[in-house]
């Protein structure tokens, strides 16, 4: 009998976006045997979900609603939200939010987290409370700004931050126009990882690269010897945190640290 990928130790949904192909390239890449991830894609705005009046809760975008119902049948261990913007955009409070109005569509056992938890949860894991960040091209200042927030609100201090350059060819794109016309299948992992070695990373204890659409695990490796910190990226922090919870612990081997611990 061949291996037919079936998630005996853990089954694991992802919300991404609904053009992107990058989460669930990596995390197949890095999965460990024995795991399969399931995903439902949203076309909705970020974030997600928005505030009901007076913060009491927020209210699911019809793809989010509908996905969490498809996943309530799927008997799944773990679901988290792919997407790095929807947690910083939404705010103080979202990521716990969305998590309790998610939880209400499945099973109590079923552990639910966000992009943002699950990145929280490894740079505390690691210890890093000064990480070096690194931003897509596509997050706008807006964005970037809020990242920022996000992390100091969580008392993490970046040491500094990089937006990836990814070439003149782009340079007349307004950052929000970046993905739409095709940078997201376009994207030069060679130059990143050369962008990367060259920035003054400061008093980093870590490097964090985040966007789920942001290809970057294939450079873990090289960057944690090459830079001799760790390196958490968007989705290998969501896949240590859902296998974590969903009690696999197998060590995963090549691609940084996190997951070999």
């Amino acid at each position: 009998m061949q291996n037919d990928n079936w998630g005996c130790k853990a089954r694991i949904g992802i919300f991404i976006v609904s053009s992107e192909a990058v989460p669930e390239a990596e995390w197949n890449a890095m999965m460990p045997k024995g795991v399969s991830v399931h995903a439902a894609r949203v076309s909705a705005p970020t974030p997600w979900a928005n505030w009901k009046p007076g913060r009491d809760g927020v209210a699911l975008s019809q793809d989010l609603a509908r996905g969490a119902e498809h996943f309530a049948g799927m008997r799944l261990s773990a679901i988290t939200t792919a997407h790095t913007s929807s947690s910083v955009v939404g705010g103080d409070g979202w990521d716990a939010a969305i998590i309790s109005e998610l939880q209400s569509f499945v099973a109590n056992d079923v552990i639910v987290s966000t992009n943002g938890h699950d990145i929280m949860s490894a740079l505390q894991y690691l210890a890093a409370t000064h990480p070096f960040l690194v931003v897509p091209p596509w997050f706008g200042n807006s964005t970037v700004g809020a990242l920022q927030s996000y992390l100091n609100r969580m008392g993490v201090e970046p040491s500094g931050w990089l937006r990836h350059d990814p070439g003149p060819e782009w340079n007349d794109v307004p950052t929000a126009e970046m993905y739409p016309r095709g940078l997201g299948f376009a994207q030069d992992v060679g130059a990143l990882y050369q962008q990367i070695v060259k920035a003054d990373l400061g008093h980093a204890d870590a490097i964090l690269i985040c966007g789920t659409g942001f290809r970057s695990v294939s450079i873990i490796e090289d960057l944690e010897e090459k830079r001799g910190l760790p390196v958490v990226t968007a989705n290998q922090a969501s896949l240590w945190n859902c296998l974590r919870l969903s009690g696999v612990n197998d060590k995963i081997l090549g691609y940084g640290r996190l997951l070999r611990l």
